[in-house]
């Protein structure tokens, strides 16, 4: 498959988890934590593929409106999830970035996150960023901030900011923006999810549910963004 046919970077909204349990009749973590096997495989997929960067919707700063009940076993699932990731980053030589506002996490999550993104940034194979107390609005509402301080403190004025300068305040600041989003469960919108980066994004909306989704539905979704005929300003 040629470079051209291969999103560079894939965003994923990983839906459906609670779906997939209530239909086997068990508890909405046992989806949680299946889904969160599938991302492991999913890594590994579209790097076999040739993407380089995939981006995964894991928790949004609306999750948190959950039952406390599923927001706790989220976040353990989340703990030994980063865990993991540490060891099988250096293993699959994948580099892991976190996006969203870590300060509202607890010490232990916030340490593994450092510590994985510590560990992991000189790798070269598959750059893998996960969305954890993530919100798009949110993210601008950051990045605005960090524009507004930087003009008081007198080291830009309002006339330096454009969009390359906005851009380099978000979380993905150094990644480039999604070619292919997806989202699985058969839901049709974007939850708060990468606004300003999806601009120009291609979307694939599919009804298999994330724990159900494997390298021949990601393959189906290349192979949709490949038969797209991409044009840019109306050209």
């Amino acid at each position: 498959m040629s470079d051209q046919t291969v999103p560079k970077h894939v965003a994923i909204i990983l839906d459906g988890n609670g779906r997939w349990a209530k239909k086997r009749l068990l508890p909405r973590n046992a989806g949680h934590a299946q889904g969160s096997r599938v991302v492991e495989q999913i890594c590994e997929d579209a790097h076999d593929l040739g993407i380089k960067y995939l981006t995964v919707y894991a928790f949004s700063t609306e999750n948190w409106k959950r039952p406390k009940d599923e927001v706790d076993a989220l976040m353990k699932l989340l703990n030994r999830y980063l865990k993991n990731c540490i060891e099988r980053s250096n293993k699959n030589n994948m580099r892991v970035r976190v996006l969203g506002e870590i300060s509202a996490l607890d010490e232990s999550l916030r340490n593994k996150i450092i510590e994985l993104e510590e560990c992991s940034k000189n790798n070269t194979g598959l750059n893998f960023q996960v969305a954890l107390n993530y919100g798009a609005r949110d993210e601008i509402i950051r990045a605005v901030r960090k524009c507004a301080a930087e003009c008081a403190a007198g080291t830009i004025s309002p006339e330096d900011i454009n969009e390359q300068m906005f851009g380099r305040m978000l979380d993905t600041d150094d990644i480039p923006d999604p070619d292919l989003l997806i989202r699985t469960s058969g839901e049709i919108r974007l939850s708060n999810f990468l606004l300003w980066q999806l601009a120009y994004s291609e979307f694939y909306f599919t009804d298999v549910l994330w724990p159900d989704f494997n390298k021949k539905e990601l393959q189906k979704a290349i192979d949709y963004y490949a038969s797209r005929n991409r044009r840019f300003g109306g050209v």
